[in-house]
């Protein structure tokens, strides 16, 4: 008997123990099914174009949210975009702090209405962007330009930025500098064979031939970079010589104009005194012979003698 009464304390104690397994595979499965609902991110991909900087992934999230981290390399995790059901998060206010800086950035799922979560969630680490060397640069655009007699001046216009200082949002040329160049391709406008000129400024003087009409469009480019060097060309500008006016011809056929304007008030008006003149004059002769007329006595020749 007492062998009996023993040997039911091991078996109640491995009950217990089985039971306890079972449970906590259970919870397992349990937590496991939850999380099968949630979708990772995948295809991370930065967006960036004069350091306006977004943070694109997939999929379109169904039951659950996304919430962005973007950190410094060597910096702290800070988190942007919470519990969002967009695929984008922009993080241009983060990368303008330090435009060389190289940045990385993941992306959190989560149960979407979950009161707790169970575990840390999935992520998806985004390959790392530094801005000054990965940005795109926007398609430039030509201010100004004027083509007179053999010189063609055309000046381009620095595209802002969204990185400031002190408040005052700065341009490409501010951010880069000296590696921020300008190619221009210009041509005649009647053939197609194109001419390039480089300048590390924002402005071009050229040789052209006299008279002739010339098309042409600028390119931004930082030769520095291995990758994303260029922008995309500008629109085409065309000269026109044949329709041009100086400006100085413009001034002279201006005061020609006017002029001839004032004179040929100053004429008018005069015709019109001398025309009232002579009328009045007319009017006081027809109205002393009228009165004379109607004078009694001999007229003009009795009161002569």
């Amino acid at each position: 008997m007492a062998t009996l009464a023993g040997s039911r304390v091991p078996l109640a104690e491995a009950a217990v123990l089985r039971t306890l397994l079972l449970g906590w595979v259970l919870l397992q499965v349990a937590g496991a099914a939850g999380t099968r609902d949630v979708v990772a991110a995948y295809n991370l991909t930065w967006k960036s174009t004069n350091f306006k900087t977004i943070l694109e992934w997939e999929p379109k999230p169904i039951n659950h949210v996304y919430t962005v981290e973007i950190s410094p390399r060597l910096g702290n995790w800070k988190s942007k975009c919470f519990y969002t059901t967009d695929t984008e998060c922009d993080l241009t206010d983060e990368v303008v702090k330090d435009v060389t800086g190289t940045y990385m950035a993941r992306v959190s799922s989560y149960l979407a209405n979950a009161t707790s979560s169970a575990g840390d969630p999935p992520f998806t680490n985004a390959p790392e962007f530094t801005p000054f060397l990965e940005t795109n640069l926007s398609q430039p655009t030509i201010q100004s330009f004027e083509q007179v007699g053999t010189k063609l001046n055309v000046t381009v216009q620095d595209a802002r930025t969204l990185v400031r200082v002190n408040g005052t949002y700065l341009s490409l040329r501010d951010v880069f500098g000296k590696n921020l160049s300008y190619m221009l391709y210009y041509w005649k406008a009647s053939s197609t064979g194109k001419k390039t000129a480089k300048t590390n400024t924002s402005e071009f003087l050229i040789d052209v031939d006299k008279g002739e009409d010339y098309c042409f469009n600028v390119q931004a480019v930082i030769p520095s970079r291995k990758t994303n060097q260029k922008s995309p060309e500008s629109p085409i500008e065309c000269t026109s010589q044949h329709k041009a006016v100086s400006r100085e011809t413009l001034v002279v056929i201006g005061v020609v104009v006017i002029v001839v304007i004032i004179s040929i008030i100053i004429l008018a008006v005069s015709l019109y005194k001398c025309r009232k003149i002579r009328g009045d004059q007319k009017r006081n002769v027809q109205k002393i012979w009228t009165e004379v007329k109607q004078q009694p006595g001999e007229g003009w020749h009795g009161q002569r003698g």
